[in-house]
């Protein structure tokens, strides 16, 4: 197969970013990759909550740690002076590297299975702030009910297993194996809202059944490198599954660019988004399914 070059112009889909801004009230907020802060003005929690995104040199040949101005550059854009949890979606470095260094500058719990604490441990983290969960736990997390539901990574997982030791960062990204992997279910019953974080574009067949979410924020990452009978099921599994009437793409940006650049498209390298918005648009389109992309920064009402 001929290796393409460059990567997808993402302002060729300028008509999907179209989520409602969020003027008060419950909110979402884009921060890159599968980062994602929930707020309704009184509690917050963030998935991930990623922003050291280091180059690609040192990702590939050095050692990799969180990046203090960085993280504060992203909160203070972002608003955030205080979480109650901060919760990786799995444990690859694009997503927990900061995870322990945003939980303590904001007062959140860690939540996630034994390899998050062990990024917690190393980072320094008490024990009393770092809750340790199996598949199927229900947390009450401020306003808001979380459901951890066991997952897959989208293949191919270039770290697979577990972290059993603590991770004490500068460390070479192998150390951030990818642990367990979430669907994460949120509810808010203030408001009657619920939506689902799929941070990977993996799945577990049948592991979300029963479950209800009007908003799935979907993780595209690799998607585009499936075959088409993946990318299908994994619309099935997630989307239709939970009965989602949108879906909000995420994890399909560059994460070795930082956020103080506009966003783009991972490279054909590693990924095909116009594959992936071939499919998913004609799957959304069967299913009458809204489409969009969120804006990074931008409180929005994805329900609206």
């Amino acid at each position: 197969m001929r290796l393409r070059l460059g990567r997808p112009d993402i302002n060729r889909y300028a008509d999907r970013f179209d989520l409602t801004p969020a003027t008060d009230g419950l909110a979402v907020t884009f921060l890159g990759v599968a980062s994602l802060l929930l707020d309704d003005g009184s509690s917050a929690i963030m998935t991930d909550g990623f922003f050291t995104r280091p180059g690609l040199p040192r990702v590939l040949l050095g050692r990799i740690a969180p990046d203090p101005d960085r993280i504060d550059a992203a909160l203070s854009m972002a608003a955030v002076t205080r979480l109650d949890a901060v919760i990786p979606v799995h444990t690859h470095f694009d997503h927990a590297l900061d995870s322990a260094a945003v939980a303590e500058r904001t007062g959140g719990l860690l939540v996630g299975g034994e390899s998050t604490a062990s990024i917690g441990r190393g980072h320094g983290l008490r024990p009393d702030r770092i809750a340790v969960v199996a598949d199927g736990a229900c947390l009450r997390l401020g306003g808001f009910e979380v459901a951890m539901v066991a997952s897959h990574h989208c293949p191919p997982d270039r770290f697979p297993g577990e972290i059993t030791e603590p991770v004490v960062p500068p460390t070479r990204v192998s150390a951030y194996r990818c642990g367990e992997a979430w669907s994460i279910v949120v509810g808010h019953p203030a408001s009657g809202r619920s939506l689902l974080v799929q941070g990977s574009a993996g799945y577990v067949r049948g592991a979300l059944a029963g479950r209800r979410a009007e908003v799935a924020y979907l993780g595209v990452g690799q998607l585009g490198i499936q075959p088409e009978e993946y990318i299908e099921e994994y619309w099935r599994e997630t989307v239709r599954e939970v009965g989602a009437r949108r879906a909000v793409l995420i994890h399909w940006d560059d994460f070795s660019r930082p956020l103080s650049e506009p966003l783009r498209a991972l490279p054909y390298a590693g990924d095909d988004l116009d594959r992936t918005m071939t499919v998913l648009t004609r799957l959304a389109d069967a299913d009458g399914v809204a489409l969009s992309f969120p804006t990074v920064f931008a409180r929005e009402n994805p329900w609206a």
